[in-house]
C-alpha cells in the first residue's frame, strides 16, 4: 500500500490528514494555517485560524475582529497531533511566513508567496531546508529578472519631481498590501503630506495602530482642497485608473508599480504615463535559487508558470510537478483580468515553449 504524503492538495487547501490541519485554504475549514494576508491565502469563514503575529491586523481587518486567531513568532514550533509546525520569513509582505511541516523525520515546506530582496520592512526570505518544497512561479520565465529596488525607488522620485516642477499631482498605483508599504519605506519623502486613496490609508494606519513604522498619511476626501494636490504625491489602488475618482487631481501624472510593467505593452494598456517595475514576488533567477537553496528532492508548483517552471526543474535533475490551486487571483496577478498580465503577450502558462530560453548565468546543481 502507497504511503500518503506528507501535506495533499485535495482541491480545497494543501492538507495535512496526521494534522487535519489546512494551509491557506479556499473554502472555510476548522482549522486553517495562513501564511499571508492577501485575499487568495487568507480567505473569510473558517473555525479556527493559524498565523503570524505580524498579521494579526489585517487578518482581523479583512475576515473581521472576532475571527478566532492564534499568532505565533516565527521559527515558533506548534505540535499538533505529532506533526511539528513553524512559520518562517517569507519577505513577500508584513507578516508572510513558509510553513515548515516535520512528522518522522520528513520535511515539508510551503512557501506561499515569497520574495528574496529585502523590501525593509517585513522581515526577509529565509531559506528553510525540506525533502519537499512547495513554490509559487508567478514570475517564472527567464524574462522576469528585476532590477535592484533602490533603482526602481529613484525612478519614481524623479518621476514625482519633475511632475512637481510642472505643478502636476504624481497619481502612483500599486497593491494595498505589500507594494505600498514597500514604496513608502523605499522613496524619498519629500513632503511632509501625502494623499491617500481610502483603501490605502484604512490599511496603513491599522498597521500604524498595530506598531509598525510606516509614516502617517492624509486621506483623500469629497472635502479635500483639489489645489492641495499640485505637485503632490497621491498613492492609489489599481482600480482607480478607470474610475471617476480620478478626475479630480487634474492636471496630473499617472504611475504604476508591478511585476507586469516588464511585459511589452502593459503600459498602453493601463494608459499610464509611467510604468515601475517592482514586484513582491519572486523573479527568475531569485525563484530558482530559493529551490536551490531548499535542498528539496522534490518540488512542487503551485500557481503562476506552473507547467513551465515545472517541465524547467526537472530538465535540470530537480524532480517536479505542477498542481492546482486557487492561489494567484489577487496583487499583481489580478492584473491578468484587467489585461496586463502574461496573456496579454500571448504567453499561457500551459503553452509549449520548446525549448525554454538558456540563461547563461544560471545553474541548477
Amino acid at each position: 500500500m502507497a504511503t500518503q504524503s506528507l501535506l495533499q492538495f485535495t482541491g480545497k487547501s494543501i492538507y495535512c490528514s496526521q494534522a487535519d490541519a489546512h494551509i491557506d485554504p479556499w473554502i472555510p475549514v476548522d482549522r486553517a494555517i495562513i501564511t499571508h494576508a492577501h485575499s487568495d491565502h487568507a480567505r473569510w469563514g473558517s473555525k479556527h485560524y493559524l498565523a503570524h503575529k505580524d498579521s494579526e491586523a489585517i487578518l482581523r481587518l479583512r475576515l473581521g475582529p472576532d475571527i478566532s486567531l492564534q499568532t505565533v513568532e516565527y521559527g515558533e514550533k506548534f505540535v499538533i497531533n505529532g506533526v511539528v509546525f513553524s512559520l518562517h520569513p517569507a519577505g513577500h509582505i508584513i507578516g508572510s511566513a513558509q510553513v515548515r511541516v516535520e512528522y518522522k523525520g520528513e520535511v515539508w515546506v510551503a512557501s506561499g508567496d515569497y520574495k528574496l530582496e529585502d523590501d525593509n520592512f517585513c522581515v526577509p526570505f529565509e531559506p528553510v531546508k525540506c525533502n519537499v518544497f512547495i513554490t509559487e512561479s508567478t514570475f517564472g520565465l527567464p524574462i522576469y529578472k528585476w532590477q535592484p529596488q533602490q533603482e526602481i525607488f529613484s525612478e519614481i522620485d524623479n518621476w514625482w519631481a519633475q511632475n512637481k516642477a510642472q505643478d502636476k499631482a504624481s497619481i502612483l498605483m500599486g497593491y494595498s498590501l505589500g507594494k505600498m508599504q514597500r514604496i513608502l519605506k523605499g522613496i524619498e519623502l519629500k513632503d511632509k503630506v501625502i494623499y491617500a486613496h481610502g483603501a490605502i490609508y484604512t490599511l496603513n494606519e491599522r498597521l500604524r495602530q498595530a506598531g509598525h513604522d510606516l509614516p502617517e498619511l492624509t486621506l483623500v476626501t469629497k472635502e479635500t482642497d483639489k489645489k492641495l494636490f499640485r505637485g503632490s504625491l497621491v498613492l492609489a489602488p489599481p482600480s482607480v485608473d478607470s474610475s471617476t475618482w480620478i478626475r479630480k487631481f487634474n492636471p496630473y501624472s499617472l504611475g504604476y508599480c508591478s511585476g507586469w510593467m516588464a511585459l511589452r505593452g502593459a503600459k498602453n494598456r493601463r494608459a499610464v504615463d509611467q510604468g515601475f517595475i517592482l514586484s513582491d514576488h519572486v523573479d527568475w533567477p531569485d525563484l530558482n535559487t530559493a529551490v536551490i537553496e531548499s535542498g528539496a528532492e522534490k518540488v512542487y508548483v503551485t500557481h503562476g508558470y506552473t507547467s513551465i517552471f515545472s517541465r524547467w526543474l526537472n530538465e535540470n535533475g530537480i524532480e517536479a510537478g505542477e498542481v492546482t490551486t486557487m492561489y494567484g487571483n489577487e496583487e499583481e496577478t489580478e492584473d491578468r483580468a484587467t489585461g496586463d498580465g502574461p496573456e496579454a503577450e500571448g504567453i499561457e502558462n500551459n503553452k509549449d515553449l520548446s525549448p525554454i530560453p538558456d540563461d547563461p548565468d544560471l545553474k541548477l546543481s
